[in-house]
Formats: structure tokens, sequence, C-alpha cells
């Protein structure tokens, strides 16, 4: 899962969030101190949005400007607007969350974009946005060549995750608000997908923006990881404070 694809598109202005869709999610969070309460209430608000293809689209040549959008999203926007919303207080404060999540040290440059997922994470870990709980011996190491994204430099990353078989027989792993991310398998890439974990009536659900049902929907998580190839898991909390 990478952040970008080749564009030779006019640019345009980026998208404004829409002023209700802020304002309802801010008075839904506000009474709530429990990231993950709040990552619940907010996220659901959005159920049923449409599914966007390359939402923030750029290029190595193109300027770079920060897109907030809450008419549709991909996976990764969908979780980056969930975490700045359930940290923020006013538009001001979610747009400027919004980019700290998703630019390294929140420079809006195309090449600090976190294009690869495992920069995310890395990234979002070390400014203290979240915590990886992908640790222990349980963990395996998983090595990638990062080639996808044309304009970035080649390299070699390790990824630590999960096998999937042990989330699934953990069924304590994972609580509301955390986020689960996939491992591809393939060579090249890191990662493929990433939604929010939710808890409800003693069943682990994944909520998230699906290109297949091409709408943010939840299913349960297990049936959704069976039915995936993957080669690992990684799970992150988030630290979200008001």
């Amino acid at each position: 899962m990478t952040r970008t694809r080749n564009s030779a598109s006019i640019q345009r202005e980026p998208p404004q969030p829409d002023s209700a869709d802020i304002a309802g999610a801010l008075t839904e969070g506000a009474s709530l101190s429990s990231a993950g309460e709040r990552i619940d209430r907010i996220s659901a608000r959005f159920l049923g949005r449409p599914y966007l293809d390359n939402p923030l689209g750029g290029g190595p040549e193109q300027r770079e400007r920060l897109t907030a959008t809450t008419t549709g999203f991909d996976c990764v926007t969908f979780v980056e607007t969930i975490l700045a919303l359930a940290e923020a207080s006013t538009r001001r404060s979610f747009l400027d969350r919004l980019r700290r999540i998703r630019y390294r040290e929140g420079r809006v440059e195309w090449r600090s974009r976190n294009h690869y997922m495992s920069d995310w994470a890395r990234n979002n870990q070390n400014a203290g946005l979240i915590e990886n709980l992908t640790t222990g011996r349980i963990s395996i190491r998983r090595a990638r060549h990062l080639n996808i994204v044309p304009g970035l430099k080649e390299r070699d990353v390790v990824v630590r995750c999960f096998p999937k078989r042990w989330l699934l027989r953990n069924k304590g792993a994972g609580q509301t608000g955390d986020v689960v991310m996939l491992v591809s398998t393939r060579k090249n890439l890191d990662f493929f997908h990433l939604g929010f974990v939710i808890r409800r009536d003693g069943e682990r659900l994944i909520r998230h923006a699906s290109r297949t049902a091409r709408a943010v929907v939840e299913e349960p998580l297990e049936s959704f990881l069976r039915k995936l190839r993957m080669s690992g898991i990684v799970l992150l909390r988030p630290l979200c404070r008001k």
C-alpha cells in the first residue's frame, strides 16, 4: 500500500472537509475521555461514505497541499482523518493534527508524505502519536525492498509483525480504537491495508474504507482476515490526547 501515483492532471485546490461533519465529529468526541471511545464514536459517523481511489494525488514535481475531505476516503485517509478528529477540539486543530499524522515532522511536502506505511508507523511513533504493540517473541521479521513509488529512492526495510494465526487465536488482542495493519506478501511492498479494531458485544470488528465494498464498512475481523493472504499483522495503539 502506497500513498501516491504518478499524475499528469492539472493541479486543483485541495478539497476541504465538510463543516457540518467536522463540527458533529468534534461534538461527538468532546465528552469522551477514552481515545478508543472517541475513535469508535467518530468513525461510526462515516460508515457508508464512498471509497475514493488515490484521494491525495500529487507527485514529486507538483506542489504539495494538505488535502482534507470527509466526503470519501481510502483506507489510509480514513484512519488519518479519524485520528486527527479524535485528538482535535477545533477545525484548525483538526487540520494541524492531520498534517502531523500524514507528513514527517509535519512538513507538507510530497517527499515528506508517509507514502509507505512502515514510515507512517515509525514517524507517528517517534512523534508520540501511536504506540507499536507488535513486540515480543511472538513477533516475526519481514524484510522488504521498497521500490514501487516513482520519485522515491529505493530502500530496504524490516517490518516486525504478528502471524495472522496468532491474532486469530488470541481473542484478547486488540482493543477498540487500535489500528490493525496488514503486511503485504509482495517483496517490494510493506503493507497493503489498514483499519480500526472495534469491539462490540464480545466480537472484534474491523472498521475500514474498503476498496472491495467501495465504502467505509465494518465487518467481523476474524472472517475478514481469513479470506485474505498476508505476511503478518501489526497492531498500533493511538495515543489521542485532548
